[in-house]
């Protein structure tokens, strides 16, 4: 073991004294990411993975089903709107349900602002992927693109318009998840982490050393191993002031402010994404998302060369973001591209 892991690593250990709750870490991805897809496959439109299918098919009037192993999610086919996405409790070394069906989000719901979806679904299945999109008028279009595994990068939503402008799109979560500053990450902030770092004060930055920042997760108190974060690219969190409590500190970072407990809303470039990343890449200290706006894929880990601090269970009561939701910023001025 060389002498900058082993520096990383007595840093890390820091997170484990953290008297707030249990920690709990995600199974190691190098070892196990592999099998967190074993079986997995959707059912859509009548198409499924086990005979792949690319092409357009008709869409329906009302939301269509999107059934996987793992998870499964609602679509309306009129905004390309993702409603009920949750996890269905299937067998696997890397669930993080206990089991059990878990509803993850109520809704990600993209405002199009007076354009609309014309045509047909286009829909790409294959092994535990799928693709959906659809086009409309004024080079509207969105893209879906998902994975059915039990955790790791599974889902994103890419929105485009002709005229360059952002898209709101609005993020809720079912009645059982919620948001939480993670004191994980809040215990060790301002520490530079990772495989390449010689020093957590100085560093130096790399892909691999990256800065500790706060860590908004979103967590289940029925399934103490479940951890998820929104994740994404070339996005804006719309801040809603009545929600809160305000963890701005010394550092000047507030990723964490004005964020209600239950629903996050973000203005997304055209091409720009709404992803979601779950178990240990929902805890890794990894660097922003580079601003892509095309071909953007979903976040992954990168192999053991990130640190990862986990996350206490349950979340403790003062990490809990509070209220639920508001009505602040919904209707606030569209960011410019």
């Amino acid at each position: 073991m060389t002498s900058h892991r082993t520096k990383t690593l007595a840093a890390l250990a820091v997170v484990v004294l953290v008297p707030v709750a249990p920690l709990v870490t995600a199974p190691a991805a190098s070892a196990a990411s592999s099998k967190f897809c074993d079986g997995g496959g959707f059912t859509v439109l009548g198409k499924s993975g086990s005979n792949e299918f690319r092409g357009t098919v008709p869409a329906p009037a009302g939301r269509f089903t999107v059934q996987g192993k793992y998870t499964r999610f609602d679509v309306d086919p009129a905004t390309l709107g993702v409603y009920d996405y949750g996890f269905t409790g299937a067998a696997n070394v890397g669930d993080m349900t206990g089991g059990r069906a878990t509803p993850v989000y109520a809704s990600k719901v993209p405002d199009h602002r007076g354009l609309t979806m014309t045509g047909g679904i286009e829909l790409r299945v294959r092994k535990e992927t799928v693709e959906i999109s659809r086009k409309g008028t004024g080079g509207l279009s969105v893209k879906i693109t998902a994975k059915d595994c039990a955790q790791g990068g599974i889902f994103q939503m890419e929105p485009e318009r002709g005229d360059g402008a952002r898209t709101r799109i609005v993020h809720t979560l079912a009645d059982n998840t919620f948001y939480y500053d993670n004191p994980a990450f809040r215990a060790q902030l301002g520490k530079f982490l990772g495989s390449q770092c010689t020093d957590v004060a100085t560093g130096p930055p790399d892909q691999f050393c990256v800065q500790v920042a706060p860590r908004v997760n979103i967590a289940d108190d029925g399934a103490p191993k479940l951890v998820l974060r929104d994740s994404a690219q070339v996005a804006t969190r719309i801040r809603q002031a009545s929600c809160g409590p305000d963890f701005t500190n010394a550092l000047g970072l507030s990723e964490t402010r004005d964020h209600c407990g239950g629903v996050s809303v973000w203005d997304v470039a055209s091409g720009g994404r709404m992803g979601m990343v779950t178990g240990e890449d929902a805890t890794e200290v990894a660097n922003p998302p580079t601003a892509c706006t095309t071909d953007c894929q979903a976040e992954n880990g990168v192999n053991g060369e990130l640190a990862v601090l986990g996350f206490p269970s349950p979340a403790p009561a003062a990490s809990r973001l509070t209220p639920r939701s508001s009505t602040d910023g919904l209707d606030s001025p569209i960011t410019a591209p």
